[in-house]
């Protein structure tokens, strides 16, 4: 009886063995054969990690090489709170100067809050809380270091494994860095050509922090600057480390490529040196100033107040972002007049002894008045220029027509685009002549009815100093590799199109030089040991008034836009002003500062004196000094 119900629980521990092994073989196969991808999918997800690696981004180089932008990597420094407890307060005053953030407003970010509830009723906490963005490694450094000293009076070793567990996550993981890769945008010389230069963004997405370019040169070559990522696939243990034996892939990003500039830093700051003292004295809406080299087309410098800080531009108003030199168009008065006396001179409509009668300073063209700032009667075409007389002007457009006054004003570049490398370039405002007014033929040739921006002037200006070839403008040089080899797509002076023949280009170098002489309307533009040739601007500023634009008394755009050395030039420089306080003649007001940039870029470039102004100087300067300076 005994012997049967033994070999009973025999055979029943059998039974159980046998189900149990097979229930075990059971679920092995299950988990092994149908399960097998599932769970090695969840597997992965817990071990492996893929991250996309962020390419350094491109350089932008002046003309002499100097960075004008460049990028660092940064951390993005992340915390825990639930990993820091009650220790938010001590952590928040250990890292607060290194953050240089608020130490109150460091706490309440480290604190730990319930975010919600789980379905199962479990509190959320917030694990991740960006501290700071754009970390220097260095500073990253200091903050490892310092976390190591927290709560570092308490006595760890003689702690429970649980409480030692809690102290070494404090110290060594509750603050980490984002493994995103982030970079800095550094711009060496602050606000230098900041309009030019642009600014960055920083896109956040789950896998990796994209860095995009805003206005400017970093916006327009943004695909080149950018680079391309590289990528890595790794595992991680348990406390989230790399396992570097066990990285799949590791592809390096190809870093951005440099943009050079044709930009010189130099003269550059000599610009924008000289439009701030302007500012101090004018106060304006604005002020803008561009130097080009006329025979290639070189944007040597470019700058307009107000200006911004490209590492803060969310500090500034969006305005204040706007490159007005080919974002913004205005009526450019005077300054215009170069084009219908270049036009009719090249058609042989007038030569510049012909004479008109300027009416005293009061013509009368179908029932509507035009004036001139003063009184004058016969004027040749070059006094015309000399003098900037209004009613002179629109005589010659009178005499040369209309369909002739359009077409040079086309060929001239104004009403299109210039094609410059900058984002934001208008076409300026060039009507049809079916919409001109019947008075249209006298406004026009003196600048009025007509959008131009500051570049399409320049330009204008640049190619009567080049025997009337236009240039397209020139903003880049080169693109180069990491390596410094240069690579497509590749940058030449571009002529556009021969506006007007050599001949006539000198006649109006011939008229231009007169207006920075005793007589002319900018002799304060003129310099000691160079000749100087250029052309004033004074335009009454349309104003909407009631629905409709009207010409406000006190509301100007001044300017003076000239080249130097006059028969073989360097450099062209137009100064704008935008609603100038304390005088507003663009001989009086722009004349001056067009002279003071000029006399320091010709220093700056190793312009050398015109011979005959360096004697005649050297003998002024003999005559006047006392005697014994004259012995010796």
């Amino acid at each position: 009886m005994i012997k049967e119900f033994q070999s009973g629980r025999l055979t029943l521990l059998a039974c159980l063995l046998v189900g149990a092994f097979c229930a075990l073989g059971f679920r092995l196969a299950d988990l092994q054969v149908r399960q097998h991808a599932e769970l090695t999918s969840e597997a992965e997800d817990n071990t492996k990690r893929s991250a996309l690696r962020a390419p350094r981004r491109g350089e932008i180089l002046d003309i002499q090489g100097n960075p004008m932008a460049a990028s660092v990597f940064v951390k993005t420094v992340c915390a825990d709170p639930t990993l820091i407890g009650d220790y938010h307060v001590d952590t928040a005053r250990l890292l607060a100067p290194l953050l240089q953030m608020r130490e109150s407003e460091l706490a309440e970010k480290l604190r730990p809050r319930i975010l919600r509830y789980a379905t199962n009723g479990d509190p959320v906490f917030n694990q991740y809380v960006v501290l700071k963005r754009k970390v220097r490694n260095e500073t990253w450094e200091r903050i490892r270091s310092a976390m190591t000293n927290v709560a570092s009076h308490v006595p760890v070793k003689e702690l429970p494994r649980k409480e030692r567990r809690f102290y070494y996550n404090l110290r060594h993981a509750a603050v980490f860095a984002d493994r995103r890769e982030d970079q800095l945008r550094v711009y060496p010389n602050g606000g230098l050509a900041a309009h030019v230069l642009g600014y960055v963004r920083t896109d956040e997405d789950r896998t990796s922090l994209e860095t995009r370019g805003q206005y400017g040169v970093e916006s327009e070559f943004d695909r080149y600057l950018d680079g391309t990522k590289g990528f890595r696939e790794y595992e991680r243990d348990s406390r989230g480390n790399e396992l570097v034996t066990y990285r799949r892939a590791d592809y390096e990003p190809t870093p951005g490529m440099n943009v050079v500039l044709t930009i010189d830093s130099g003269l550059q700051y000599i610009v924008e040196t000289e439009l701030i003292e302007a500012w101090k004295k004018h106060t304006p809406l604005s002020v803008s100033a561009v130097a080009v080299r006329p025979k290639t087309g070189e944007i040597l410098a470019m700058a307009t107040l107000p200006n911004f800080d490209p590492h803060h531009p969310g500090d500034f108003q969006l305005d204040t972002l706007r490159n007005r030199i080919v974002a913004d168009s205005y009526e450019p008065g005077s300054t215009f007049k170069i084009v219908v006396v270049a036009g009719a001179l090249n058609d042989g409509t007038v030569t510049l002894n012909d004479r008109f009668d300027c009416e005293q300073g009061l013509f009368r063209y179908k029932g509507v008045n035009l004036h001139d700032h003063h009184g004058y009667g016969m004027l040749s075409v070059e006094e015309i220029i000399t003098k900037s007389s209004n009613i002179g002007s629109a005589k010659i457009g009178l005499k040369m027509g209309g369909a002739r006054l359009q077409k040079y004003i086309r060929d001239f570049g104004f009403g299109t685009r210039s094609g410059i490398q900058l984002p934001g370039e208008i076409a300026g405002i060039v009507n049809p002549m079916k919409k001109w007014s019947g008075i249209s033929i006298t406004r026009i040739p003196m600048g009025h009815e007509i959008g131009v921006t500051a570049l399409q002037l320049v330009m204008a200006m640049s190619a009567i100093a080049n025997d009337g070839k236009l240039m397209k403008p020139m903003l880049i040089d080169r693109i180069e590799n990491s390596d410094g080899e240069v690579v497509p797509p590749y940058f030449f002076p571009t002529e556009i199109r021969q506006t007007i023949s050599p001949k006539t280009a000198k006649l109006m170098v011939q008229a231009l030089k007169t207006v920075p002489r005793k007589g002319g309307t900018a002799p304060q533009a003129a310099l000691e040991l160079h000749t100087v040739a250029g052309k004033t601007g004074t335009a009454q500023k349309p104003v909407l008034v009631n629905g409709k634009y009207r010409y406000v008394k006190g509301k100007y755009f001044a300017s003076f836009c000239g080249f130097f050395p006059a028969d073989d030039p360097e450099i062209c420089i137009l100064v704008v002003f935008d609603e100038p306080k304390n005088g507003y003649y663009g001989g009086t007001v722009a004349g001056p500062v067009f002279q003071r940039i000029a006399r320091r870029a010709a220093k700056y470039m190793n312009i050398p004196p015109e011979p005959e102004l360096l004697e005649r100087l050297e003998l002024t300067g003999l005559k006047n000094a006392p005697l014994t300076a004259r012995r010796n």
